[in-house]
């Protein structure tokens, strides 16, 4: 079965072309033109991957985005947006989105990023019978939960926890946080975390890991305690506590 995708975007040219270069591709399309189809559509034949524009009438993508998260659909959401500012791409990170491509975009970037997205909701297998690991296992409590510096993980439920207090946090940013818990106190390269979490390494230039590192900080740390994640420069992060 092809997999489905529900693309929003409001510019008509836009719309045609990306909804026919991702059918040429082996998706399966439902393209409209303004958030509240998007929401309608999304009800009604749920997709296994929205794209959302985040700047149309009525009900804008980042709304969409928020009241799918808010019902607690968790498909993925790839974002498209105009907007190349860290604050707007936070915006769009907080309202639940997992991904975004900045428009004048190419469309090979967006085929990639979907299928990063896909790869992330589909256990992938390994020679051997068994699933894709991370790239090194710290020691694990259960088979459903992790722990390491005071952070624990139950990966079923996709809760996690900094000491008694539960974190709020996206699809991302859970794998994210999940991928330097296993691996806490091992420096992890920009291009291992860009091939765990989004299956492709988007190079140098990109930001994208830098504003996911920034955002989970954020929800991590608390006044008073240790920073736990750490930037090691021009090499990548890792978790500890100092």
């Amino acid at each position: 079965m092809p997999q489905t995708v529900l693309l929003a975007e409001d510019d008509r040219a836009i719309r045609h072309a990306l909804e026919r270069a991702l059918t040429l591709e082996g998706y399966e399309v439902t393209a409209v033109a303004d958030g509240v189809e998007a929401l309608a559509q999304a009800h009604r034949n749920p997709p296994d991957v929205l794209v959302l524009d985040v700047m149309m009438p009525g009900i804008d993508g980042l709304q969409v985005c928020r009241v799918l998260r808010a019902e607690g659909d968790r498909t993925p959401i790839l974002m498209l947006t105009a907007l190349v500012e860290t604050a707007d791409r936070i915006a769009g990170l907080d309202a639940g989105a997992d991904d975004y491509v900045v428009k004048p975009f190419d469309v090979e970037e967006v085929f990639a990023r979907l299928r990063a997205l896909l790869r992330r909701t589909s256990p992938v297998p390994v020679p051997g019978g068994g699933q894709e690991g991370p790239v090194r296992e710290a020691p694990v409590s259960s088979d459903r939960q992790i722990e390491a510096a005071g952070l624990r993980m139950d990966l079923q439920a996709r809760r996690a926890w900094r000491g008694r207090r539960e974190l709020e946090l996206t699809r991302t940013e859970f794998e994210l946080l999940e991928l330097l818990v296993r691996n806490a106190g091992i420096v992890l390269d920009h291009s291992t975390i860009y091939d765990r979490i989004w299956g492709y390494d988007f190079g140098p230039g990109s930001k994208n890991l830098a504003v996911y590192v920034g955002y989970l900080r954020r929800k991590l740390d608390e006044p008073g305690a240790p920073q736990l994640i750490h930037t090691v420069r021009g090499v990548g992060y890792v978790l500890r506590e100092d």
